[in-house]
């Protein structure tokens, strides 16, 4: 065997190695990042409008698996309260045990604590985009759900004159929704709820489901790219050996 054979033939067996560890680090990568997933988040569907524009009827939504403690003012929560029904619901969390809460400002803006804010993820917005309500105080360790479509929402106002004033305990919370699954044309990370960040305790911080789904897909990426890798390597190899001959 000559010597250009013979570094062809090594360059063959590089390839294999190399396509064997990027096939092996992919694995890891796209299993471990779906498990992790798995393990944290899950998958619900909303039943009907009253979140819409944020998340619409019938989306598939990914929710993080998180302790009733954990959930602060702005964020999207599924909940089963057996005052409000038999069945999960999804709405945003606006008040916490303490806060202040009423409708409207002369902007017709929600207040809490007698701040207005500003919620730019409503159906619509303006005076008539939602219905007056007078100011509640929210028992402690409750917590005061509204729906994005103020217009169409049974929420909180609907309970006002139940004992805890249409507050839910936190410990009904199942999970804090993260991101749509479904439809395509809909799927991406729910945005911030920036109009609460600077209010005592400020908003949550984003979970681990883009780190997951990047160690997902960076995975695919080295599962197929290593996959096709090693065959093109050795056919490289076999054409030079040939060329040499």
């Amino acid at each position: 065997m000559s010597k250009a054979e013979r570094t062809d033939e090594g360059r063959g067996r590089l390839g294999d190695r190399i396509s064997g560890a990027a096939v092996a680090l992919g694995c890891v990568l796209f299993l471990g990042g779906f498990v992790w997933g798995a393990v944290l988040y899950k998958p619900y569907t909303v039943p009907t409008d009253s979140m819409d524009p944020t998340v619409q009827a019938g989306a598939r939504v990914l929710a993080e698996r998180v302790d009733g403690d954990e959930v602060r003012r702005g964020d999207v929560v599924v909940f089963q309260d057996s005052v409000w029904g038999t069945v999960p619901m999804v709405k945003r969390v606006v008040g916490v045990g303490g806060d202040k809460v009423a409708c409207c400002d002369r902007e017709g803006r929600l207040t809490v604590n007698g701040r207005p804010v500003d919620e730019s993820y409503l159906h619509t917005r303006g005076d008539d985009s939602q219905r007056a309500f007078e100011p509640t105080r929210v028992p402690e360790g409750k917590l005061f759900l509204l729906g994005d479509n103020r217009q169409a929402s049974l929420d909180s106002r609907v309970h006002l004159e139940d004992a805890d004033h249409g507050a839910v305990p936190r410990s009904a919370v199942q999970a804090r929704v993260a991101a749509i699954a479904w439809p395509g044309s809909a799927a991406g990370m729910l945005p911030e709820p920036s109009g609460f960040a600077d209010m005592p305790g400020g908003t949550s911080d984003r979970g681990p489901l883009p780190l997951a789904l990047t160690a997902v897909l960076v995975g695919a990426v080295l599962v197929l790219g290593g996959a096709a890798y090693g065959p093109l390597a050795r056919r490289r190899a076999t054409s030079a050996r040939r060329r040499s001959g």
